[in-house]
């Protein structure tokens, strides 16, 4: 069995253009098609951050109010979500470079649009087309980080991806809201698209095709793989809190000029990436499952601090810990689930992780939107953080179910 899983790794190394080593040596990380691959998701995810804050915005003060901010998010994960059913297959029959290009190229483009219109029939439009292209690029780059990393080191590798993807929303999230106040929508949507269109260029450099299809029954059959249907829960109760606090934190705060939710989104995006490597650095060493429930902890503490939206030090104290353990939880989740399938089944894996993550991220921004009129936003987040205080109980067990898995013979 084991020398069977050793050529699976040849394979896929020589597949993604990653000499194997022969001696039991460790390989390094950062190959070529890696450093090209992370080039093109701070690309990608900083025309996402960018705008993720600021159309929602847009759409509140065109008169759409606070339910058309939480559809425009919830379109632009509808989106995400009904094209990361059909990744796997969209990699398996065009490869990684043809699909991962269509997914910069819709991400970016249909930005410009909004210059013309932000009516909201226009905004949702958008965000479904770019919705689409960010469903697109997640999926291939997971499921290509785990193909280009080796398997010892595959949680730092992880960890070193989610870096990369969060340097943007250290800079966007903030920086969107900034450019916005200052200068007005339409150089913010320009900078949306030339990032996502620039990064086009190192597509070239990037594998050609994409590892095995996986075995018969589509993404959510994934959910029958033994030891995967807990984590993705919990996962989705994760991001189910951050579409909530990314839509709705700069209309909670009523600080007047916007710079308090800038620096609270800045204490979280900052946070985020790096809670996220050091959970990848430790889960190679000890272990990731473990893990887990310190990150949902620590999102709902995080989230319940916003309860108090009017103490500036709450908000970005809050903001920070949710940060935490957004950041631990991303990687602990995905990294497990890896652990847990072949490499065949990587592609759908990844579009399981990602579906967790971008229909939580719906789901809380629409329902968020529907219930903060009728209750107000402080009481509106004490619901979400006893929404994740609930997924403590799935995150124990699937602790529990991995230390029973050790000491067994």
């Amino acid at each position: 069995m084991e020398h069977e899983r050793n050529l699976d790794r040849t394979a896929s190394a020589a597949r993604v253009g990653v000499r194997p080593t022969t001696d039991g040596g460790r390989r390094p990380i950062l190959s070529r098609p890696m450093i090209l691959l992370l080039l093109a998701s701070i690309g990608s995810l900083g025309s996402f951050y960018l705008l993720l804050p600021v159309v929602p915005l847009l759409t509140a003060n065109g008169g759409a109010g606070g339910v058309g901010a939480g559809l425009a998010t919830g379109a632009l994960m509808l989106g995400t979500v009904l094209t990361e059913f059909a990744v796997p297959r969209l990699m398996g029959r065009y490869g990684y470079r043809a699909v991962i290009a269509l997914g910069l190229f819709l991400l970016g483009a249909p930005a410009l649009l909004l210059i013309a219109s932000l009516s909201l029939p226009s905004v949702l439009a958008v965000c479904l087309l770019r919705g689409a292209g960010l469903g697109i690029v997640v999926v291939a780059g997971a499921a290509l980080i785990a193909e280009l990393v080796p398997a010892e080191r595959r949680s730092e590798g992880l960890g070193l991806y989610g870096v990369a993807v969060g340097v943007p929303s250290i800079a966007c999230l903030p920086l969107g809201l900034w450019v916005h106040a200052e200068f007005g929508h339409r150089p913010v949507l320009v900078a949306a698209a030339a990032l996502s269109l620039l990064a086009l260029a190192a597509v070239p450099g990037l594998p050609g095709r994409s590892g095995p299809a996986g075995y018969p029954g589509g993404v959510l059959g994934a959910l029958r793989i033994d030891g995967l249907a807990g984590p993705a829960f919990v996962f989705a109760a994760v991001t189910l809190a951050a579409g909530v606090l990314l839509t709705f934190l700069p209309l909670a705060v009523s600080d007047g000029s916007g710079r308090l939710a800038a620096v609270a989104l800045l204490a979280q995006s900052c946070a985020t990436p790096l809670a996220r490597w050091l959970a990848g650095w430790y889960a190679d060493r000890h272990g990731s499952t473990r893990l887990l429930v310190p990150a949902v902890v620590s999102a709902a503490l995080g989230t319940a601090a916003l309860v108090r939206v009017d103490s500036p030090v709450a908000v970005i104290a809050g903001m920070g810990l949710f940060g935490i353990g957004f950041g631990v939880a991303q990687n602990v989740t995905l990294a497990v689930m890896f652990e847990r399938v072949r490499e065949a089944d990587f592609g759908r894996v990844s579009a399981l992780w990602n579906l967790a993550y971008d229909a939580g991220m719906g789901v809380g921004a629409v329902g968020f939107g529907l219930l903060a009129g009728p209750v107000g936003y402080p009481a509106g987040f004490a619901l979400v953080a006893l929404v994740l205080c609930a997924a403590l109980l799935p995150a124990w067990r699937d602790q529990r179910r991995a230390a029973r898995a050790l000491v067994t013979p």
